[in-house]
């Protein structure tokens, strides 16, 4: 049992996050380089990155999926255990994130030191604040033009709302970046490039350096000072008393309480900084022990609040976030165990669908390959095959100590375009292949549109169809015409309307009864899920059970609203009376009764047309600036801000509607000669105007007329 504390105390799980482009693969292939699990150092631009494997990865130089590993550093005489993920940077792939972090116990969060907080550093910043995830920072690319290590612990402490503590400075910038200075233990780090950066001497301070080293040792330890006591005290009779110990330990400390966040420096791809990182990861990042136990629910009572210790032998505890497929191995589930251990060939309970399942065979994971393993323990992340029906999100558990862990959240897809294969023997592939697609990633749908029969594939962004198209092509062997992109448009309702409905229905024999008297009207601000229901009926006039097929018809219906077939996003309904027949009410006469109040309400509550706003940011030289803005304003954009960044480009910020986006990336190159960038990400859902609205349901009726 000792053992098994001990291997606690040094793992690590731990994800690397940021924009994309910062260098989150390259950090990843220099850890598994120096951590020797592989003998060859993998370059993203080149396509030979361990932990980009995908094809698609490789050819486009970007991350798509989280791959997971696990290797072994050794730190102050102690061998630890780091599981990894390198998690995707771009926004189309937020899911990735999404689901990593919500298993991690540490991230690293990566900033480019020319590019420093970026749009989707804020996004991954906000995933990791919400699953309460400790982090530090690590300022990559010193070596470019333009770097800047100061500037960008400011933007962290300004932009992201955080509380960096640099606990290193860099030795130079751009081509000079030649080491670091390490203000824990004052001592100059230099990496040998003979070597690739696997060997460095440790020196003194040089004498240039030495008065900054003291400034920012001291902001160091005035931060410490305000997470620990024991530091303020000495801090303020004599710093210097303040031995190398009780710094790490306040270190450690307040990065778990998440009161600051370390920031580290380097040169990833110039092999330089990353021993110190790895070094910081088991110093200050969490074990599975330092974090709390985990927290469910009884599966036959929701109310009932069951915890879980980090400990082997408590029941067995395992959260799915990920499925895959694999061309050798078939359908594999990624989970994490919280307590307890999965052992191969044992039976486990999925608490979502009630079943019991095999586990045939068990893996460690690195990048795409699999290392069988006997058992996977508490704290650790693995892989397994063998279950017939997983999601992600489920809990897998031990079937006498039944508990259901907190499911994961997806946004919801804001673009899609229709599919159809080339011929008529790819139609059984194309299903079978976007089915596993489908069940791999929780942000990509598959709808047949009932009114043209068309397959509706939808996602995150143009990017993201792409690569599920190209992977339809090369996984499953399927050729697919595909048509234009189209806006996940929603509806609502803009105004109250109250209205009594009755379904009669008599054919010989018994009959079919229900009235409803319901006011529907836009949801309260505040609530967050979709259907806000309210039962207000008194004095048994609609018999309990049948209530809960009221909200029933009212979630069925609001799938399909009165415009043009669009969604609802919100809707509140109060139930205020009605009555029902001894013999003719049913649960299924009152769900009727319930779909057809609310295509009669809606009609007349101001039904409206909502589309996705993007936000969106762009990066332009000062002489495009006025082309750029011109077009955003052509493209129906709010223009919200501008910026002047530290190269002395401008950053334009806007809110531009989604289906004015498509092909926006060629006509920004066009405009400003290819010297411009853009991102953008999901901002809300807005108000459609009564002419592109008319436009809109045009096209919807066209298409359904086409097809008819």
């Amino acid at each position: 049992m000792a053992n098994n504390d001990k291997q606690l105390m040094f793992t690590r799980n731990i994800g690397i996050m940021a924009h994309i482009d910062a260098g989150k693969t390259t950090t990843s292939e220099r850890i598994l380089f120096y951590t020797g699990l592989t003998h060859k150092i993998g370059e993203t631009h080149d396509g030979t990155a361990t932990m980009d494997w995908m094809e698609q990865e490789q050819e486009r130089g970007i991350t798509i999926t989280s791959a997971a590993t696990t290797t072994f550093w050794n730190y102050l005489g102690n061998r630890y255990k780091i599981n990894l993920i390198d998690t995707p940077g771009h926004v189309d792939f937020t899911v990735e994130v999404e689901r990593s972090l919500r298993v991690l116990d540490g991230a690293v969060a990566t900033f480019c030191a020319v590019g420093g907080v970026e749009p989707q550093s804020e996004t991954v910043w906000r995933q990791a604040d919400k699953y309460n995830v400790p982090r530090i920072g690590y300022v990559n690319k010193m070596d470019r033009s333009g770097a800047n290590y100061y500037e960008v612990v400011r933007q962290v402490k300004e932009v992201l709302g955080a509380n960096p503590c640099p606990i290193q400075i860099p030795i130079g910038a751009e081509e000079t970046f030649k080491g670091v200075v390490d203000l824990i233990k004052m001592k100059a780090i230099f990496w040998h490039d003979e070597t690739m950066g696997a060997e460095y001497s440790v020196e003194e301070i040089p004498a240039d350096l030495l008065a900054e080293a003291e400034e920012w040792r001291d902001k160091m330890l005035e931060a410490l000072a305000e997470c620990d006591d024991a530091i303020m005290e000495k801090y303020f009779d004599d710093p210097s008393t303040i031995t190398e110990e009780e710094i790490m330990a306040a270190i450690r400390k307040g990065t778990l309480a998440m009161q600051i966040n370390p920031m580290t420096c380097g040169s990833s791809f110039k092999n330089k900084g990353v021993q110190t990182l790895l070094d910081a990861v088991c110093a200050f990042l969490p074990s599975p022990e330092d974090t709390p136990a985990i927290e469910g629910t009884d599966p036959s009572d929701p109310d009932k609040i069951i915890t879980r210790k980090p400990l082997f032998e408590e029941p067995l505890t395992a959260l799915a976030f990920k499925i895959a497929t694999d061309p050798y191995v078939g359908r594999l589930c990624f989970f994490r165990v919280y307590a307890g251990s999965i052992n191969a060939g044992s039976y486990i309970l999925n608490t979502r669908s009630g079943k019991k399942e095999r586990i045939s065979r068990l893996f460690q994971m690195h990048s795409n390959k699999q290392n069988p393993m006997e058992v996977i323990g508490c704290g650790d992340i693995g892989a397994g095959v063998g279950f017939k029906d997983i999601r992600t999100g489920d809990t897998l558990c031990d079937e006498n100590h039944p508990i259901t862990l907190e499911s994961m959240e997806f946004p919801e897809p804001v673009i899609g375009i229709a599919v159809e294969p080339k011929t008529q023997k790819d139609m059984d592939k194309l299903g079978m292949g976007l089915a596993k697609l489908a069940e791999e990633d929780p942000t990509f749908r598959v709808q047949t549109n009932e009114e043209t029969g068309q397959t509706v594939i939808s996602g995150m962004g143009e990017l993201h169809l792409d690569i599920i198209i190209d992977r339809l092509r090369r996984e499953f062997k399927v050729e697919c015409n595909q048509g234009r992109p189209q806006v996940t448009y929603k509806e609502a309702i803009t105004q109250p309307v109250e209205l009594r409905e009755v379904y009669k229905k008599q054919s010989g024999g018994r009959g079919k009864f229900a009235d409803v008297i319901v006011r529907i009207e836009p949801a309260d601000e505040s609530f967050e899920g979709t259907l806000q229901f309210i039962d207000e009926v008194k004095g048994g006039n609609i018999p309990k059970e049948f209530i809960p097929s009221v909200q029933k018809g009212f979630e069925k219906a609001m799938k399909n609203g009165v415009l043009a077939g669009y969604p609802l996003d919100k809707l509140k309904v109060t139930l205020i009376d009605g009555s029902f027949h001894p013999v003719d009410s049913d649960q299924l006469s009152f769900e009727i009764a319930a779909i057809q109040a609310f295509k009669n309400a809606s009609a007349k509550a101001g039904p409206v047309l909502m589309e996705p706003i993007m936000q969106m940011e762009v990066v332009t030289p000062e002489e495009s600036m006025g082309d750029v803005i011109g077009d955003l304003n052509k493209r129906r954009g709010q223009v919200e801000g501008m910026e002047t960044s530290r190269t002395g480009a401008r950053i334009v910020k806007a809110k531009v509607p989604l289906a004015e986006t498509f092909g926006y990336v060629t006509a920004l190159r066009t405009i400003t000669s290819g010297r411009a960038t853009s991102s953008m990400q999901f901002s809300h859902y807005a108000q459609v105007s009564s002419s592109i609205a008319k436009q809109v349901l045009t096209e919807v009726q066209g298409r359904v007329d086409l097809i008819k």
